[in-house]
């Protein structure tokens, strides 16, 4: 591994980016951030205290105290903070603050694997790699339906794909950072895919970079 790595992957709401995100990095052994922790962080900053999430002031002051070693997944996965975080993130002050955090931690050696939503083309458009991680949203839904199944929760799929769509819709359609591949990303379709699988053909691309990166 050369002296800071980076590996940017990007992608759609369950698509399967973040258990591929912790396998890379548990790999490789690089540091590893959630991007959509921060945003998540901020929403549920204003949730706490009651402020509308459309106040800007509140946001800056909330995302410019986000502490990237200190976010809590138990705390921050909740679906009501997940909605939160996507009107959040459209603000583009409070995305300005965020990147800042996040291209900071991606420096830190010996480098790190960031999933989000606009890594490869905002925070770090320079990566060594860069993956876009995408499934059908229909797929989505069904992970998404047997992940709170599985933790003996109830659901509709019906509502789980009409939220998934909506996400979708706001995540690519915001002016700032919209969701979308780099142009030099590797797109990986993991609808018909398990996670190993996706893993495999993940570590196959990164080794391969390596390996010319070590011949030059």
């Amino acid at each position: 591994m050369t002296s800071t790595f980076t590996i940017a992957i990007d992608g759609p709401a369950g698509a399967g980016k973040g258990t591929l995100a912790r396998r890379l990095a548990d790999h490789y052994r690089l540091n590893l951030l959630d991007t959509g922790l921060t945003y998540r962080a901020v929403a549920h900053a204003l949730l706490r205290i009651g402020l509308p999430l459309d106040n800007v002031s509140a946001a800056e002051t909330a995302a410019r105290q986000v502490d990237l070693a200190k976010l809590d997944r138990s705390v921050l996965s909740a679906h009501a903070v997940g909605e939160a975080a996507s009107k959040v993130a459209v603000i583009p002050s409070v995305r300005r603050i965020l990147v800042e955090k996040q291209r900071e931690f991606a420096k830190a050696p010996p480098g790190a694997v960031l999933d989000g939503r606009d890594i490869g083309t905002v925070v770090c458009p320079d990566a060594d790699i860069k993956l876009y991680v995408t499934a059908s949203a229909e797929v989505r839904a069904e992970r998404r339906l047997a992940e709170i199944e599985s933790i003996g929760g109830t659901a509709n799929f019906n509502e789980i794909l009409a939220d998934i769509l909506r996400r979708d819709e706001r995540d690519m359609g915001r002016a700032d950072s919209p969701l979308k591949p780099a142009a030099d990303a590797h797109l990986l379709d993991t609808s018909e895919m398990a996670i190993e699988a996706a893993f495999l053909a993940a570590k196959a691309i990164i080794d391969d970079v390596l390996a010319k990166r070590n011949k030059a």
